[in-house]
């Protein structure tokens, strides 16, 4: 029993209570350094040299194993910071916001001075510097790395990860100025890079760095790895994210516009219906443009292609700008400049007039396509008023055929049928009339007649066509004064000369044919005088009009002076007629006739000795010449013909 308690009581050997506090250590979670002094206490207790070897032995398994803890403490650390950067980063919906988690927990993590990221830009085909954590230098914060340029470059372009312990005396990387220039400015020595991934697409890398040289290990380059993963996954969920919501906002605003859009074709369908409702009733000008006013909440001009107005309801007098008219029938929408708004009356590409609207600074969308919807209308309104007119100036043209047939035609056989038909259409052939006959460019002659026309619906006449010219009946009783001004206002609408001769007045139908022939002499009278471009009657010609209104015989009277010259250039071919003219119209002067002629003065000479030898040697006295030259006018007048 004595020796069982003495084995009981036995003394524990060095090496046992060293190991027991190596336990105790351990349990406490005593740093490293405490554990690595248990053999000198031990040696300092007074071990034997076998027991502190083995002591010694013990002690390097215990700080085995505490190496072996603190890396499993360690990687749960990471594990949980890994777990809870997850959750961060998908509770974040703002790419901006992710992206500045990412590089701030990376920073974070790996203990770093600066962590940063860099996002591949396919299009530039490099990789740019996007986010920053811990950074003072604006040039390093705005780099960007061509794909395989320094260590960021290389990691984009393979989509490996790479580490430097001390980037700037590392040859392994491309070096460039501008990047060696931005991490010296920023401090940086030891880099490390790994690839933002998704799937086999790399879109950016991901560093951390120090502003000493560092010897990443496998495990920082796994962290940053682990990390940069779970930020790829991240950023694009950010970015399908934002694409959506923009997809969605897009969406809205579309189904915003339609809705807008589909309110306002249904007001402008409303408008549209009520305006040719009232337009296929019959109503007026001024009846729609009040419609149209009243609709937009302005004040509506409407008017003719040549300017003149139609109508006007809440408005001053406004002519449409020239400019806004061009830009209307150009585009096919309404114009506006100086608050006032224009759009052109079309009939498919052929212009019918305009709409001014005033009062309305600004047209939303809906009341703009109103306003061009009430064009449309109005183009119906004035297409129908045109189709009116047309036919109205076709019996007003039939009725004007006849009164200029003259007496002894068909229709002057009742002369009684002739002027119901005229009081039908509103005129009274008791009152004084005259007869205009207008002629200009033959490329006009269709303006001209449309422009006729309208005149004649003004003055209250009757207009048409007859050998080719105009013809004018309106009720006058000064056919000169009528004349003049034909040919200043219809020059100025057609934009060339127009000329003009008149005849009148006559109270009855018969005196109407007599009229028109008068009209015709007198405006191939101005042609001959050189007087294209002007308008008058009989009486404003001087003693030309005296022959040509007393219905003259002239032909004798050319005859008697000129008889033996014209015989002669019939019989000839010569121009001796043509040569004589020239000389009097040219001041009896030789040279400038024989410019006029374009022959040699010789030429002149011989021709106007062979009229001297016809004629009488006193041909070119003072009477004698008179009478030639007014024989030649005469001789041009009777062979002349509108136009000429």
């Amino acid at each position: 029993m004595a020796t069982g308690r003495r084995a009981d009581a036995r003394t524990p050997s060095p090496t046992e209570t060293a190991a027991c506090r190596l336990l105790d250590l351990l349990a406490a979670d005593s740093p490293a350094e405490d554990l690595a002094l248990e053999p000198a206490r031990s040696r300092a207790d007074g071990a034997a040299a076998p027991e502190v070897a083995r002591i010694e032995e013990a002690t390097e398994a215990a700080l085995t194993v505490r190496r072996v803890l603190d890396q499993y403490r360690r990687r749960e650390a990471e594990l949980v910071a890994l777990f809870d950067t997850a959750g961060d980063l998908a509770r974040l919906r703002d790419l901006d916001a992710v992206l500045r988690a990412i590089v701030r927990r990376a920073r974070t993590l790996l203990g770093a001075d600066v962590a940063y990221l860099t996002l591949n830009d396919p299009v530039a085909q490099d990789t740019f510097m996007r986010v920053t954590e811990g950074s003072v230098s604006a040039a390093f914060q705005q780099l960007r790395l061509g794909m395989g340029e320094g260590l960021g470059g290389l990691v984009a372009q393979t989509a490996r990860p790479y580490a430097s312990t001390d980037y700037h005396a590392d040859r392994r990387y491309r070096h460039t100025g501008t990047i060696d220039d931005g991490v010296s400015e920023e401090g940086l020595r030891g880099i490390l890079g790994v690839p933002l991934r998704l799937g086999a697409e790399v879109i950016g890398v991901l560093f951390a760095a120090d502003r000493s040289p560092r010897e990443f290990t496998p495990d920082a380059i796994a962290l940053l790895g682990s990390l940069a993963d779970h930020a790829a996954v991240a950023i694009d969920s950010a970015r399908r994210l934002g694409e959506t919501r923009t997809a969605l906002a897009r969406l809205e605003s579309a189904t915003a516009r339609a809705h807008a859009h589909g309110e306002a074709l249904h007001q402008a369908s409303d408008a549209h219906d009520r305006l040719s409702k009232l337009v296929l009733r019959g109503a007026g000008s001024d009846e729609v443009a009040a419609e149209i006013a009243a609709l937009l909440g302005g004040g509506v001009a409407l008017h003719d292609t040549d300017g003149s107005e139609l109508a006007r309801v809440g408005t001053d007098p406004v002519a449409p700008s020239p400019a806004d008219l061009d830009a209307s029938r150009t585009g096919g929408r309404a114009v506006r400049s100086d608050g006032v708004w224009t759009c052109a009356v079309l009939a498919g590409a052929e212009p019918l007039g305009s709409i001014v609207l005033t009062g309305r600074a600004d047209l939303p969308e809906a009341d703009r396509r109103l306003f061009e919807r009430a064009a449309l209308v109005t183009a119906m309104l004035l297409l129908i008023r045109r189709s009116v007119a047309e036919t109205e100036d076709r019996v007003r043209g039939e009725l004007l055929d006849d009164l200029l047939a003259g007496p002894g035609s068909v229709a002057h056989r009742d002369d009684g049928s002739l002027t119901l038909r005229a009081r039908r259409l509103g005129l009274d052939l008791a009152r004084p009339h005259a007869v205009a006959v207008l002629d200009c460019a033959p490329a006009l002659r269709t303006r001209l007649a449309a422009e006729n026309a309208r005149t004649a619906r003004r003055l209250g006449g009757l207009a048409g066509t007859r050998h080719g010219a105009a013809v004018l009946l309106v009720p006058c009783d000064e056919p000169g004064t009528l004349a003049r001004g034909l040919a200043a206002d219809l020059g100025r609408t057609v934009g060339a000369p127009v000329t003009v001769g008149a005849a009148g007045p006559g109270t009855a139908p018969a005196h109407h044919a007599a009229l028109h022939a008068e009209a015709v002499r007198c405006l191939t009278a101005l042609h001959s005088l050189g007087r294209t471009g002007s308008g008058a009657d009989v009486a404003d010609l001087g003693f030309v009009g005296v022959l040509l209104g007393d219905r003259a015989d002239i032909g004798p009277y050319v005859d008697r002076v000129l008889g033996p010259v014209l015989a002669y250039d019939a019989e000839r071919g010569t121009e001796l007629v043509r040569t004589l003219s020239a000389y009097h119209e040219h001041g009896a002067s030789l040279s400038r006739a024989k410019d006029a002629l374009h022959v040699h003065v010789n030429t002149v000479v011989q021709r106007l000795d062979r009229v001297a030898q016809l004629l009488g040697p006193d041909w070119n006295s003072p009477d004698s010449a008179l009478e030639i030259h007014l024989a030649l006018r005469l001789h041009r007048l009777s062979h002349g013909s509108p136009g000429h």
